[in-house]
């Protein structure tokens, strides 16, 4: 084992929307923070694809296997690179409404409160929007929840045809609306993410060290049981050790905490942090479904995610608990999740040749349903033979499939008014659902809350049990938000990068 010589202040493990934003905003204080990714600088080439190569390469799967609920290996969509799941988020920067932090009924039952409310996040949210540089329209949205401050970008143009299907959409009485995206004026890479926004400035500040290709395996602990005195790597098939201050755990819902879990002791027998008993529990996903439309020209399939309409938020006519939201999901050939997702295309766009991809993507507009899922302690993740084993079983289904049925109606209301000329009708809307290996959604494994009992972490993201260890990422996450958490994964980390540089000085 190589002993690394260097105390830092600060040790962040894993670069992608929570690591990259907490190790930037210590390393801006001049801490001395070390930044550990299991990846690299992931090529251009495989960023912001927009190529059938989408259909046909697993680009996006890691070399290592995990175990699903039938106990079946499957190959985990995950990004381990400079950044992170960022780099295939599809740049949507939504903030949670006011009503999910203070708990929601869904159709199941009560989903918990956060404890902390909108207000503790809303300046967070401003820092994260203006780092990350959120293009988008406040005052749009019916359900936008209060702003302090304007967006400070206006939102990025759309397509022409679908300027027109937005006007088609209002004629049926919803409310699209243009979707926050975060953009980096780039023409060579303009999708914005947490390598350009997080690990870029973090690498330019003298008292950060990035390490990237660093596998961290376990933490140890000092005697007593309290206090994370290790952090073990594996870099080029060597161990190595790395001691500091204070550890950051940012690796993601499911890497998180498996590394607790790895890192059992005798003080700790059901791994760090563990004392709960919730390391690994109340995972959840949020309920993803692909919906496809027939556009009635050709378009590129190649452009960025557009509106999204949360007139089904809260419910419909008929229900008064919550469904979800509906987002326009870009073209097909420039949705790394749509070209993981959708059973009723897969086989099919296996056989297709590349010609006919292009032409089933330019004949095509997406639309993705979301919504949230209720903790469950059978919902987990555990080590099987050292190897990652995920049980999950969906949950909230029938308020899901309400909110999918709800949005075809419209679909096929858009679809018969003659006003409206870039969609036409078909004999169906093809459409499947995200499957257990697209993991970019997960939250809720290492869940904060006030009683050690029930939580593994403080809202603070500190460890009740280990002094100085915090964890940054959604798995910290009480409930599942009701569409995409990039912007708030931020803000949290953000907020918790507060806390850990004030506990230093």
């Amino acid at each position: 084992m190589i002993i690394d010589d260097n105390q830092y202040d600060v040790i962040v493990i894993g670069s992608g929307a929570a690591g990259a934003t907490v190790a930037n905003s210590l390393g801006q204080r001049g801490l001395k923070v070390l930044l550990l990714e299991r990846g690299g600088p992931m090529p251009l080439a495989d960023q912001n694809v927009a190529d059938v190569d989408l259909f046909r390469k697993d680009r996006y799967h890691p070399a290592e296997q995990w175990f699903g609920t039938d106990g079946d290996p499957f190959s985990p969509q995950a990004i381990y690179a400079f950044g992170g799941n960022t780099k295939i988020w599809g740049g949507v920067l939504e903030r949670m409404r006011e009503r999910e932090f203070e708990g929601l009924h869904l159709q199941e039952g009560p989903s918990p409160a956060w404890v902390l409310d909108y207000g503790a996040f809303e300046p967070w949210y401003e820092q994260a929007e203006s780092l990350y540089r959120v293009h988008g329209a406040a005052g749009v949205d019916p359900s936008e929840p209060k702003r302090g401050s304007p967006y400070g970008a206006a939102p990025k143009p759309v397509e022409p045809f679908l300027e027109e299907l937005r006007q088609g959409l209002e004629r049926q009485g919803v409310h699209p609306y243009p979707l926050p995206l975060t953009w980096s004026e780039s023409a060579v890479d303009p999708s914005g993410d947490a390598e350009l926004f997080g690990v870029d400035p973090a690498r330019k500040c003298a008292s950060v060290t990035l390490r990237g290709g660093a596998t961290v395996s376990q933490l140890h602990v000092n005697p007593a049981g309290n206090e994370v005195r290790g952090v073990e790597a594996m870099i080029d098939g060597q161990r190595w050790l790395f001691s500091g201050h204070q550890v950051v755990l940012a690796a993601g819902a499911i890497n998180s905490a498996a590394i607790l879990l790895r890192s059992a002791t005798d003080r700790h027998p059901r791994g760090l942090a563990n004392g709960s008993d919730q390391v690994g529990r109340n995972l959840m996903k949020l309920q993803q479904t692909s919906i496809l439309q027939l556009a009635a020209a050709p378009n590129t399939g190649r452009y960025g995610r557009s509106f999204g309409i949360n007139d089904f938020l809260w419910g419909d006519k008929n229900v008064s608990y919550p469904l979800g939201a509906v987002q326009n999901g870009g073209g097909v050939l420039q949705d790394a999740l749509f070209a993981e997702s959708p059973p009723v295309l897969s086989l099919v766009t296996k056989l297709l040749p590349n010609f006919g991809l292009e032409q089933l993507a330019s004949r095509s507009i997406t639309w993705w349903a979301s919504s949230p899922v209720l903790p469950k302690g059978h919902n987990r993740l555990s080590l099987r033979e050292g190897r990652i084993q995920v049980n999950y079983i969906p949950n909230n289904r029938e308020a899901h499939d309400r909110l999918v049925y709800r949005w075809i109606d419209v679909l096929k209301a858009v679809e018969a008014d003659p006003a409206c000329q870039v969609v036409k009708a078909a004999p169906t809307h093809p459409r499947g659902e995200a499957p257990l290996s697209a993991m970019g959604s997960a939250c809720g494994t290492c869940r904060m809350g006030e009683n050690p009992a029930t939580s593994v972490v403080d809202l603070q993201g500190c460890s009740h049990e280990l002094s100085n260890l915090t964890i940054a990422d959604a798995s910290v996450f009480p409930s599942c938000p009701m569409m995409g958490f990039g912007l708030t994964v931020i803000a949290n980390a953000l907020r918790i990068a507060d806390a850990v540089s004030a506990s230093l000085r």
